[in-house]
Order: structure tokens, then sequence, then C-alpha cells
């Protein structure tokens, strides 16, 4: 009920700071389950999909959001479980493997599920490499991919920025990729990359993002160490 309080009662409030507008939305399955693959270029991405989707839109949440302490802990898990967010260790091996586990019984009751394919928001505005999950749900699944692209998120909510400025931003819901129900021990990595692969071109196509190779996790650290090591000079 939050989540859909939040995207009417909530979402004037934010439509008038963030102006969204929405294409391709007669792209997203009427009903059924199926997954929107964004990029993520600011915090305010994980407002506008619910603002331009016109179902609910499930999605992950850093494990952190739900183990705070205290009242304020306690309020922020509650929040984040009634919009629809379940946690996700990105520690990675089981822990993570449990999130997709979950994330895969939502699609299969008919949901759509929400996930950034770069895994973490860009750390300078371009497009990097997709973590092939989103791949994996959909061959577990035989579910559609709806590739969405983010735009101007950025240039209204710089990194560090907690309110956003005023401004105008575009969420644009791509054609859905569909592929054949496979099981686990049928994909192969190949297989599962080459899906990954295209689902981020079709993202960058549609954001006219420049495209890099590389997972952002990797960049951000070592923008991190380099920083650091800066700091101790």
């Amino acid at each position: 009920m939050l989540y859909w309080f939040f995207v009417h009662v909530l979402g004037p409030l934010a439509r008038h700071r963030m102006h969204p507008t929405a294409q391709g939305v007669d792209n997203i399955p009427a009903t059924g389950g199926g997954i929107i693959a964004a990029n993520h270029l600011a915090v305010i991405d994980d407002a506008l999909l619910p603002l331009t989707c016109p179902r609910m839109i499930h999605f992950m949440g850093k494990a952190e959001y739900f183990e705070g302490r205290g009242i304020k802990g306690r309020f922020i898990a509650w929040w984040f479980s009634s919009v629809g967010v379940f946690p996700v260790d990105r520690s990675g091996g089981s822990k993570s493997l449990g999130a997709l586990r979950h994330a895969r019984t939502i699609i299969e009751e008919g949901h759509l599920f929400g996930i950034h394919i770069e895994g973490t928001r860009s750390p300078d505005g371009r497009l990097y490499r997709g973590h092939t999950g989103v791949a994996r749900l959909a061959y577990e699944t035989g579910c559609p991919v709806i590739p969405a692209a983010i735009i101007g998120s950025r240039d209204i909510q710089k990194p560090g920025q907690t309110i956003p400025s005023k401004g105008r931003t575009t969420v644009v819901y791509g054609r859905p990729i569909r592929v054949a129900r496979l099981s686990a021990d049928e994909v192969s990595h190949e297989e599962l990359r080459e899906l990954t692969d295209r689902i981020v071109a079709e993202i960058g196509r549609m954001s006219g993002q420049e495209y890099v190779d590389e997972y952002a996790q990797t960049v951000k650290k070592r923008l991190a160490a380099s920083k650091a090591a800066t700091t101790r000079a």
C-alpha cells in the first residue's frame, strides 16, 4: 500500500521537481512477470521508475537498509519492506544468490522486478558493463526483459547531493527482449554474457551514454584507492 501512496500522494511533489516523462510505456507487459533492467545514474532513479511505470515494481535494496538499530533503523527497514524492496547482501556468493532466488519467485508470481544492470551508480555518467544476474533470471523464468534508459537524473542530483535540483528527466522503456526458458544447467556463461551485453547495448542506444567495458564497482574501488593514496601523500 505504501508503494502506491508514494506514487499517488507523494508523486505529484516529485513530479513537480523532476518533471519525469516516459516513453515506450506500451512496451511494459500489462500482466505477467517481467524484468525492468535499467541504467543507474543517481539515487532518484529508484523513484523515477515507479513514477513512470503503470505497474508496481519490486526492487532489491542493500542489506544495510534493513539492519539499522533503534527507532530510525526499524522505520527505514519497515519503509523499504512496505514499498516492495527486499534486502540483498552484495558481498556475493550464496548470499547474493539468495536474493536472486527471491527475485525469481516475485517474477514467477506474475510481478515486475526492477534492477540496475550495472550493479551500482555510474561513477561518471557513462554506461558500464552489466552483471549477468538479469540474464540468468530471464532464462530461468522465461520472462521478458524490458530495457529502461534513465536520462537526466544525474544532471539534477549530483553525487553526494541529497535533494535533487529542479529539472527534467526521462525514462525510455525499450521493446521487450525474450528468451526461451531454460534450467540453470542448460545455460552457458557465454549465453548469459551475450544476453547481458545485448540488454546493455539497447540501454546505451536509448540513453546515448558512452559505454565502458568495465564493471562500475571496479572503477569506484580504483578511484577510492587513488583518492586515499593522494590524501596520505
